[in-house]
């Protein structure tokens, strides 16, 4: 019984590659905050970790100025996600919708987008990689969805073209 245990546990680890699994000792130096303000906006996002160790992505969108999106991107070593079929978000949003994003390099200008809703519990959601799109500055473009081995950065954005504060909670970001 043990040796099925200790195999299966193998298995579901070989199965698996966590991308970030936040935690009270999490470093965030590598997440990086983008609001619209790159284009005049006046959206403001942070991003920090609450005191159960979970990355912490809030802040108010504002549409003055053209502004409405704020995001928080963290970048990565090349990771090869050949044999993985899915990323698996583990999240707490506060019902709005969001989207994340992926990129093969982290210096191209188009992102793979997929958008999720939140419920205001705690969701595990699963994105079929091969259906996320390209999309550059809100249009989708036509191209195919992603085929790449490689990935080097995530992004979660919100976009909604309206005022108002958000909250999301980020708890592991994982490949299957």
């Amino acid at each position: 019984m043990k040796y099925l245990v200790c195999c299966m546990v193998l298995i579901s680890s070989l199965s698996s590659h966590i991308i970030f699994d936040f935690n009270k000792n999490s470093s965030i130096s590598n997440w990086i905050v983008v609001d619209d303000v790159v284009m005049g906006g006046r959206s403001n996002g942070n991003f920090q970790l609450n005191k159960e160790g979970k990355g912490v992505f809030s802040g108010k969108i504002s549409l003055d100025n053209n502004g409405g999106f704020s995001s928080v991107r963290y970048g990565f070593n090349k990771l090869n996600v050949e044999k993985f079929k899915s990323i698996v978000l583990k999240i707490r949003g506060d019902g709005k919708n969001y989207q994340f994003r992926i990129k093969h390099k982290s210096t191209d200008y188009a992102s793979y987008i997929t958008y999720f809703s939140s419920s205001g519990q705690w969701q595990e959601i699963e994105i079929p990689i091969n259906s996320m799109y390209p999309s550059f500055r809100g249009r989708k473009l036509d191209e195919p969805n992603f085929l790449h081995k490689t990935i080097e950065e995530v992004t979660f954005l919100i976009a909604n073209k309206k005022n108002e504060d958000f909250i999301l909670l980020i708890d592991k970001i994982e490949l299957r």
